[in-house]
């Protein structure tokens, strides 16, 4: 994978989709080719360049929420992703997710949303709550519902096993957002362990940094 030149072409589409005059969806597609950007920068190593990228990500999926149809939870997951990814505070994208009713939401996408506002913002006692209504469920990875409540336990053994699972699961599909071989679940995963002491040394990966 020539990760740079995966990035010029996102930054390309990016530049020629500023140019079109804006609604809820097409935002949606400036903030999935700034997002792909920034991951294909992170993996080139160019940490810095990523960052930016990725802000910028986030601020699109955030602009794009309004006029979105229900349920569309992806957009905050997505900008909390982004800002974590970029190492920046995603607590602002943690409470848009909260106030617009994520720990409340009868979908597990929903729900997931929750349960990382709810880690972004510390509350690891109603993370773990929340996480543990996505286990055991046929519509949503039982690896990462594992993982969630685990963070939120300050269980890091069982969080390690659980990351393994997850990068296990990503090097097994055929299909990536925006086509981008990347890992990103459990590089978010690991921002969120890092300052509660549980980031765990991953195995080599094409999929991670």
């Amino acid at each position: 994978m020539n990760w740079a030149e995966r990035a010029d072409a996102a930054i390309e589409r990016y530049e020629g989709g500023e140019t079109r005059e804006l609604d809820q969806r097409q935002l949606t597609q400036l903030a999935n080719a700034a997002w792909a950007a920034g991951l294909a920068l992170l993996m080139s190593g160019r940490s810095d360049e990523a960052a930016e990228w990725l802000r910028r990500a986030a601020q699109r999926y955030r602009e794009s929420w309004d006029g979105a149809p229900p349920d569309s939870w992806g957009r905050p997951i997505a900008a909390m992703k982004a800002l974590l990814l970029a190492g920046d505070d995603a607590s602002e994208a943690a409470r848009w997710a909260l106030e617009a009713g994520a720990a409340q939401a009868q979908s597990p996408i929903g729900r997931y949303a929750g349960t990382l506002a709810l880690l972004v913002l510390g509350d690891d006692v109603e993370a773990r709550a929340l996480g543990a209504t996505l286990r055991d469920l046929d519509d949503f990875p039982q690896s990462v519902a594992d993982a969630l409540v685990e963070l939120a336990g300050a269980d890091r053994i069982d969080y390690s096993l659980s990351v393994d699972s997850i990068v296990e699961s990503f090097e097994q599909r055929t299909e990536f957002l925006e086509d981008l071989p990347v890992a990103d679940t459990v590089l978010v995963l690991q921002r969120l362990a890092e300052p509660r002491g549980l980031a765990v040394e991953l195995d080599a990966s094409p999929l991670l940094p």
